[in-house]
């Protein structure tokens, strides 16, 4: 029923018709009326053709795909007039935010609000509700909404998260009785995992935005950053316990975010007020929700210049058709569809009648950003002989922001130095990449590149720290000084790559540094090349070259066929610039036929997943695999653990989860490590693990540092028993870890080191702590005066001190490698990428 939706990507996909006479409410065009029961996306994605076909206020659009090839669409709704001259208006809505040259013309002064449903899947009365916004603003025959139409475009985008949506109403449509049961413990209010809360890689899409690490939130930013509008609204859903939240939001607020912002959210919010007042609607606002971490639905409009707000409405995937709430009164699925509707429709009100002033705000905001950035640091500095392939990696999400870069000249200034918190004199040299404050998306810039984020009120809601130089392992600064950009910053094409390969060559050398070079190290294995890396630093032909660099020899691939052309493919694919080397007998260090260059054992992944494991952690396992490395797995239910033949795999990777290990499972899996397997723990899995017999992680090295521990717990609660009620949040937060990044100190001679500096910049996520392991290698570790970047309360800080991150321990032929930080956290922390791929091939 898509009605050939899938071939027309990227088109208008219906013009608009002349006159209404066949335009259908949702009740009237669905098999049941709004609110009734959920929609599959199908039938959504037909209903909005439908309109389309049948206003002329409304201009539909394909803008991508998904992961299971669903459609991704954005509705354009305002007066003939304007759809008409819609380009026109986008870009003078540009040339306002400064990102397009010239003055803005007045007769296109027109206001854009963007309106976004159901980011998460099972969170789905936003993509129900979307159906009746659509025809509230694309009737003809509806004169109020035709007037703020007048002065304003709004853009709909249906379902943020179709893959998720579409296996949240499919199973609810299949589990449901025909009448609904509000019982909250009957089977339709308790979604199986992994839920339709995220996308098909299981990631959580409304911590995206910033980092669009996933394909939804790629196209979507794209269409986002040639609009930038002044309002955008995140429509959600939170626990059924809840009644209805939107703006303004809580505190803490991100000290960028200007008072007109703050302000008019509070403007917006009374509208909504009024509504519900009106019907006696439940509702809270500046509670729970705050805007700090950038990469929210809310955050990152706000930091482009928008009104960002999120409207959470009580229900949720345990909400289903009905639910008994607390108050004892019966939440219906109709209830949550028509609060959304009323917020949506809000919400264009306020646009529509705010529209000069809204215009007139962005306007000085953007000019503002441009003439005087509002953070400290006016330039970053990125040094260009950082890895090539982690500056690919940087610079393409610069652009995906649309955050402009060049290339620096000479010079020296007073900076922040990122790798050891102090300030002092460097030399900037030609080529390095800068990155200056002065730019229309400067608070992006700033809110992203900054060391450290101000923190106004430490009860936050998600992580405190995310600075990019540390996320991207890159030797950065920042400076007060304003420094000009001589011009692009460029890279050697795919060409010059494969120009690298010679024919006839000995060996050919490969850096080891980045995720560009180890997903050309997966490609070369799954060609079945024998590929070797140094184990210690060695020089040959007057060159020197680092433990980890890859060694690809002709005599370990002499039988195979077309070998160099193979390489200089695979090299020119992935733009892996080689150094051809004609003798095998190093000036330094082991020749390279010495057993130091150890061969690389490719990797036979068994992963679990299922219940027992994050879907988020299971998630970002099977994106690095797939979309990151382009690598082989075996998935198997963590559950049925014990039936899996770990003879055919040598790699166990247990995602974050909470594991419901037996003595068995565990002695099997020591069996296969000690027969030469490789146990990857991430995260929490950890702690499955730690303390039991044959597992060296133990959260204390001694049985008296654990008696102390249990002594001084025992005081703090003995002490505590005359605490206000009042303050206990503030007294939790002492203990709290929301997220913040550790400087670790790494032993640069292990393998899971290599191509890693002896200082890493860790994302901390939890308070999982664990002693420095005996008879094992413990090789990133926070010290007694660790560096911090973002909050930490005092005992949390306490319990982090002397503890190992990263560690390996030997067991017979194999070995487990303990990642208590998961360095796939998101999807976004390149160089934990990076680290995770030392685990996988180096060993």
């Amino acid at each position: 029923m898509q009605k050939n939706i899938l071939g027309l990507l990227f088109f208008a996909l219906l013009l608009p018709l002349a006159g209404s006479a066949q335009l259908q409410s949702p009740d009237d065009f669905l098999p049941h009326r709004l609110g009734e029961t959920f929609t599959p996306h199908h039938l959504l994605v037909d209903y909005f053709q439908h309109v389309a076909a049948n206003s002329d206020r409304i201009q539909l659009t394909q803008y991508g795909m998904t992961n299971e090839k669903r459609p991704l669409l954005h509705a354009f709704v305002s007066t003939p007039e304007n759809l008409a001259r819609l380009d026109a208006i986008r870009e003078n809505n540009l040339r306002r935010a400064g990102v397009l040259e010239g003055t803005p013309d007045p007769d296109l002064d027109i206001a854009i609000v963007w309106l976004s449903f159901s980011v998460h899947g099972n969170e789905a009365a936003g993509s129900e509700a979307s159906m009746g916004v659509v025809y509230d603003l694309a009737n003809p025959a509806n004169s109020e909404t035709g007037n703020w139409l007048e002065n304003t475009v709004v853009i709909l985008d249906p379902s943020l998260n179709p893959d998720g949506y579409s296996r949240y109403t499919h199973w609810q449509r299949g589990v449901a009785n025909l009448i609904p049961n509000p019982n909250p413990s009957v089977r339709e209010h308790l979604e199986p995992w992994p839920g339709g809360r995220v996308n098909h890689y299981l990631f959580d899409l409304n911590r995206d935005w910033a980092w669009q690490t996933q394909v939804e939130s790629q196209q979507r930013l794209k269409v986002y950053q040639q609009w930038l509008p002044q309002i955008h609204a995140d429509l959600h859903e939170q626990y059924y316990d809840s009644p209805y939240y939107f703006a303004p939001a809580a505190r803490p607020y991100h000290k960028y975010i200007t008072d007109w912002q703050a302000d008019f959210q509070v403007e917006i919010g009374k509208n909504h007020a009024k509504y519900f007042d009106k019907n006696g609607w439940l509702y809270f606002t500046k509670e729970v929700f705050d805007l700090f971490y950038p990469s929210y639905g809310d955050t990152y409009p706000t930091f482009t210049g928008a009104i960002g707000m999120t409207y959470e409405q009580g229900g949720h995937s345990r909400g289903g058709r009905a639910i008994i709430a607390p108050n004892r009164d019966t939440l219906t699925l109709l209830d949550r569809v028509t609060h959304h509707r009323t917020t949506a429709l809000s919400t264009v009100e306020v646009a529509s009648v705010n529209s000069e002033r809204l215009l007139n705000n962005y306007t000085s905001y953007y000019q503002e950003s441009q003439r005087n950035p509002k953070g400290k640091y006016r330039t970053y500095i990125i040094k260009g002989d950082n890895p090539q392939g982690k500056l690919k990696a940087f610079t393409e999400l610069l652009d995906k922001n649309g955050i402009r870069y060049g290339r620096a000249s000479g010079t020296s200034v007073s900076a922040y130095n990122y790798q050891n918190g102090s300030n002092g004199n460097i030399s900037v040299a030609d080529g390095d990449l800068i990155i200056s404050a002065y730019q229309p998306l400067s608070t992006l810039t700033q809110v992203l590149m900054d060391p450290t984020a101000e923190l106004e009120d430490s009860l936050t809601y998600d992580i405190t720290s995310w600075s990019l130089p540390y996320a991207y392992g890159l030797e950065a600064y920042a400076t007060t000084q304003r420094l000009s950009v001589s011009g692009d910053f460029t890279f050697p094409d795919t060409e010059n790559a494969r120009s690298t390969v010679e024919d006839g060559a000995y060996a050919y050398l490969a850096s080891w540094a980045s995720m560009k070079d180890a997903s050309f190290l997966a490609d070369l294995l799954r060609r079945d090349l024998l590929v070797r890396y140094a184990s210690s630093p060695f020089a040959i032909e007057g060159e020197s070259y680092p433990a980890g660099t890859l060694v690809i020899t002709r005599s370990d691939n002499r039988k195979k066929q077309d070998f160099v052309a193979i390489v200089r493919k695979i090299a020119g694919e992935h733009g892996i610039s080689l150094t051809s080397i004609q003798t095998g007998f190093s000036d330094q260090g082991q020749d390279l036929g010495s057993d130091a260059m150890r061969i690389v054992e490719p990797p036979k992944i068994a992963v679990l997943s299922g219940e027992g494991t994050s879907a988020n952690g299971f998630g970002q396992v099977w994106y690095y695999f797939e979309q990151r490395l382009g690598y082989p797995i075996g998935i198997y239910d963590a559950d049925n653990i014990g039936r899996i033949d770990l003879n055919d795999y040598n790699t166990l990777v247990m995602p974050e989860g909470r594991y419901r290990l037996s003595e068995s499972n565990l002695k099997e899996i020591q069996d296969w490590v000690s027969g030469g397997g490789r146990l990857i723990a991430l995260g929490y899995a950890n702690s499955a693990l730690a303390g039991k017999s044959g597992f060296n992680l133990s959260e204390f090295a001694t049985d008296k540092d654990e008696k102390d521990a249990d002594q001084a717990d025992e005081k703090a609660t003995l002490d505590s028993r005359y605490d206000d009620y009042a303050g206990a949040a503030r007294r939790r937060i002492s203990r709290s870890l929301p997220g913040a990044i550790f400087k670790l100190k790494m032993d640069e001679t292990h393998p899971l080191a290599f191509g890693l500096s002896d200082e890493y910049f860790s994302l901390k996520t939890s308070t999982l702590h664990y002693a420095p392991m005996k008879n094992s290698w413990n090789v990133g570790v926070i010290g007694e005066n660790p560096m911090v970047s973002g909050f930490v309360g005092a005992q949390a800080l306490e319990q982090m001190k002397n503890t190992v991150v990263y560690g390996v321990q030997e067991r017979g032929g194999g070995s487990i490698v303990y990642l208590v930080d998961n360095p796939l956290f998101r999807g976004f922390w390149e160089n934990g990428l990076f680290l995770f791929s030392n685990a996988l091939f180096l060993r």
